[in-house]
């Protein structure tokens, strides 16, 4: 008797370890999943879509000093000061909530890079790549999803409990992003009154 307990708690054991580590990969396929089934609820339990649009605005300015984190109140008082009554950059915000849709979630997680955000429907990709480990800690980890051409999307996972992660962070291939299809570009009609 003292045996099979000991054998189940050994089981038990071994099988939260590898739930506890397992977690961010089930996350992601998570994500792939509610953005192919259009669900926005299942998103927003998923992803912390304010850190990641905070993490896409500045590969999508394409200003190398705005990846640098701003210096704190001590380090330039008067530079924080005067950040907080410059105006925000209204145009690279819209560039990120491209990147939001569950159509271009499920192009992210597709390897579909900075062309993702031109994606306007899930169904277009077929393909299904699988994420490799890049980083993995005990609340951190990273995942990258490989295009045909190598390029790397990087998708930076957060715990927020013990089996509970949440997307943080996108890291977009270089390069920059494609001009909007003249479609997607041209302005409506307006409507007739």
């Amino acid at each position: 008797m003292k045996k099979l307990f000991g054998n189940l708690l050994l089981l038990a054991v071994v099988a939260a370890v590898i739930s506890f580590f397992a977690a961010p990969a089930v996350a992601f396929f998570g994500i792939r999943s509610a953005a192919d089934a259009n669900d926005v609820a299942g998103l927003s339990r998923l992803i912390d879509f304010g850190a990641v649009r905070q993490s896409l605005r500045p590969q999508l300015s394409g200003n190398p000093a705005a990846m640098a984190p701003a210096p704190t109140f001590l380090e330039d008082p008067i530079g924080a000061v005067r950040r907080q009554f410059e105006p925000g950059d209204g145009g690279t915000a819209a560039d990120a909530d491209a990147y939001l849709s569950p159509a271009a979630l499920a192009g992210l997680t597709r390897g579909d890079g900075r062309y993702a955000s031109q994606r306007s429907s899930v169904a277009e990709g077929t393909s299904n790549p699988t994420p490799t480990p890049v980083f993995w800690g005990v609340n951190r980890a990273r995942m990258a999803v490989s295009d045909e051409g190598g390029s790397r999307t990087v998708f930076t996972f957060e715990r927020k409990g013990p089996f509970e992660w949440k997307l943080v962070h996108i890291g977009l291939p270089d390069g920059a992003a494609p001009a909007p299809s003249p479609e997607a570009a041209a302005p409506a009609p307006a409507p007739k009154r």
